[in-house]
């Protein structure tokens, strides 16, 4: 695919740390089983709040990718993105100690970071504990820029290195700007993507307190509904989702394999309201429009869009009408998924999880399904791929994160071709 200038943006390597798996064979399988990450609240006591579900990561063990010091003095979520980018790095082959540290950038964000040990922190004075039980750490590791500064300390990466915060367009704002750094020739490899360890008491009280969340606790595997006429809000979930993105000269000097392009990125903002996105999706709009046009497609060259699709009412329908806007005759051609039915709603990871996806997708000749969709909203009226996997050959994917505040991210993900897409692909 020719891109809008600059270099080509190659993905080598993924790791996961997620509810569904921390390898991508078994993400994958889960993906298309529709086997859910979703169940009760294990993290915390959650029976004084109304939703009392999530989706968490299972068998982790930090100690497996750091030593124990660092394990122990290091944020949840700093935790998960080392050990993604770790499992990012070893599928790219790389290894940044013997590389240029200049030549190797980290761009890793999070909506809430630390939320975790401010919590526990502020739990402590409140108790009386006195303010030599809170960690020395607690100070440093709470901030939403430690995941990449972690992440650049233990595999010797010295390049642009940041984090963006836009609610639940972190990681795809993290993804786009990783590759841009890329083209404009900054770094030769980034590792980017986001990180999340909010299933906190604080958090989902306080989302309960705005009803965005679903409260099926009954039925956690069938909570998370996108576009479902008895959807009632998205599900908490957690992890980390890294991409190793390669200059494609660097990679294909060393022989890499290149497992997809990052060929478009479009990023906008609603100008709207503090939660709800605009009713006409003018955001989305914006950037899905700008992220084909700087792939250099038009909008029929797109086979498949992995939604936000979170199963609130508002954003699904918003999500809807502005594929719509975009794609015109050919929304109702395109195969739409949300994998949020089954990993969950992984916040400022989602869109690196959702991304990671449309590369899994592109590989596999198959659109994972959105599950629980048993009676499908008729606002809401696409082909949404509901609750079986289909096989396709998915040349081009899109990838849509949207946050409070009206934040907007798209992605354009293809299949690695030496020579590219012509225009019309």
């Amino acid at each position: 695919m020719t891109t809008a200038g600059g270099r080509r943006v190659a993905v080598t390597g993924i790791g996961f740390v997620t509810p569904i798996g921390n390898e991508g064979a078994t993400v994958w399988a889960n993906l298309v089983g529709g086997v859910s990450g979703v169940g009760p609240i294990t993290l915390f006591d959650a029976r004084g709040h109304a939703t009392r579900i999530a989706a968490e990561v299972k068998n982790f063990v930090p100690e497996d990718f750091m030593d124990g010091k660092s394990a122990r003095n290091a944020s949840r979520y700093c935790q998960f993105a080392l050990a993604a980018a770790r499992g990012a790095l070893q599928e790219a082959n790389l290894d940044p100690a013997q590389m240029d540290p200049g030549d190797v950038g980290v761009i890793v964000s999070s909506a809430y970071a630390g939320i975790l040990d401010i919590e526990t922190a502020h739990v402590m004075l409140r108790e009386g504990s006195g303010t030599d039980r809170i960690s020395p750490f607690a100070a440093s590791m709470q901030g939403g820029n430690m995941a990449p500064a972690f992440i650049a300390m233990h595999v010797r990466a010295g390049g642009p290195n940041y984090a963006i915060v836009s609610a639940c367009a972190s990681a795809g704002h993290a993804i786009g700007e990783a590759a841009e750094v890329i083209r404009r020739g900054d770094a030769k490899v980034m590792l980017t993507g986001g990180s999340e360890a909010c299933i906190t008491p604080l958090m989902i009280a306080m989302y309960n307190r705005i009803h965005a969340t679903s409260v099926r606790n009954d039925e956690p595997e069938r909570a998370c509904r996108p576009w479902d006429m008895e959807r009632d809000g998205f599900v908490w979930g957690e992890g980390a989702v890294i991409l190793a993105l390669e200059d494609w000269d660097h990679a294909r000097k060393r022989g890499a394999h290149i497992r997809a392009e990052v060929a478009g990125y479009g990023a906008s903002i609603d100008m709207h309201h503090f939660v709800n996105p605009h009713p006409q999706g003018v955001g989305a709009t914006r950037s899905m429009s700008m992220a084909i046009r700087k792939a250099g497609i038009e909008a029929d060259g797109v086979d498949y869009i992995n939604a936000h699709g979170t199963g609130t009412k508002t954003g699904d329908l918003v999500e809807t009408r502005a594929i719509k806007k975009v794609f015109g005759r050919h929304a109702h051609e395109l195969a739409v998924s949300s994998t949020k039915s089954v990993h969950a709603h992984m916040i400022g990871a989602a869109g690196a999880m959702e991304a990671a996806v449309c590369v899994l997708a592109i590989e596999n000749g198959k659109v994972p399904p959105t599950i629980n969709l048993e009676e499908q909203d008729p606002e809401c009226d696409l082909d949404y791929v509901a609750m079986h996997p289909r096989a396709a050959d998915i040349r081009v994917a899109l990838s849509n994160s949207f946050g409070f505040g009206g934040h907007c991210a798209t992605l354009v993900i293809s299949k690695p071709h030496d020579d590219g897409y012509p225009k019309s692909a």
